[in-house]
């Protein structure tokens, strides 16, 4: 286990792109909405993205508790760590793989965790060096998969679900993301992306669809200004999708707890 957290969920996507990012911060702002301590693990050591969307201030860094370990920082009433507090965000990460699957590490076992009933990991695209350690060292509890209708990313989720079958992850649900835009002038809905490919892929790995999102330019706005839609539009449309998503989540979470200790992996 690890300390200060009964459960972690990853959130993740076989393709760069789809939106994931903003996906786990709403959903972990939706989780803490229903009276949870929620905490968020930015695992894109290349590109995270989490501290903006979060309104952490550049130059914010965490706080040491202890040796070798720090405390993580709060934003909307949740604890977050990312490599985005740690370094210059314009600094690439000229890393090999090892390097990066340490630092995932060092970001999630010497974080002080205070107490967390939930913590949702922002896995980076693919399923490389942080997907298997995530596998072999981290007690996950289960998987959220993001992926949009279209059929090329519908492809590479099907990877990411494989990949978390393979290590004996459940698969809690997909989330449909950008699923249709609606005209902020006429009101018109057209699925750009296609029709129906979050449920397809849902149906054929036997998990279920936890919701679908439109394509809309607020969400972008929100996230980018720091102030993602759960915070922005407590009372929206949008907010209750990630709201119902949180409560599918956690009830699949504390029907494992019920049924036995959560997963975990060895070497």
């Amino acid at each position: 286990m690890i300390e200060g957290v009964k459960h972690i969920v990853a959130v993740a996507s076989g393709k760069g792109g789809v939106g994931k990012s903003t996906v786990t911060a709403n959903l972990a702002l939706a989780m803490a909405a229903e009276g949870y301590r929620v905490g968020i693990l930015d695992a894109d050591i290349y590109g995270p993205s989490q501290a903006q969307m979060l309104g952490v201030g550049e130059g914010v860094r965490p706080q040491a508790a202890g040796e070798n370990r720090m405390y993580p920082l709060e934003a909307h009433g949740l604890q977050a760590m990312s490599m985005a507090f740690m370094v210059d965000v314009r600094e690439p990460m000229v890393w090999r793989g090892p390097m990066v699957a340490g630092a995932f590490q060092q970001l999630l076992t010497q974080t002080q965790w205070d107490d967390l009933d939930f913590l949702f990991i922002d896995m980076p695209p693919g399923t490389g060096d942080i997907q298997l350690t995530l596998a072999q060292k981290v007690p996950v509890d289960g998987a959220v998969i993001v992926t949009t209708p279209q059929d090329i990313a519908l492809l590479d989720a099907r990877k990411g679900i494989e990949m978390f079958r393979k290590v004996n992850v459940p698969v809690f649900g997909v989330v449909e993301n950008m699923s249709l835009h609606v005209c902020s002038n006429c009101g018109h809905g057209e699925p750009l992306f296609g029709e129906g490919g979050g449920e397809r892929i849902a149906n054929e790995y036997e998990t279920r669809l936890l919701g679908r999102l439109p394509l809309a330019l607020s969400i972008r706005e929100q996230v980018d200004g720091g102030r993602p839609t759960v915070i922005a539009e407590p009372d929206g449309e949008v907010t209750a999708t990630f709201r119902d998503m949180a409560r599918q989540v956690a009830e699949q979470v504390q029907g494992q707890a019920a049924e036995g200790p959560s997963i975990s992996f060895g070497d």
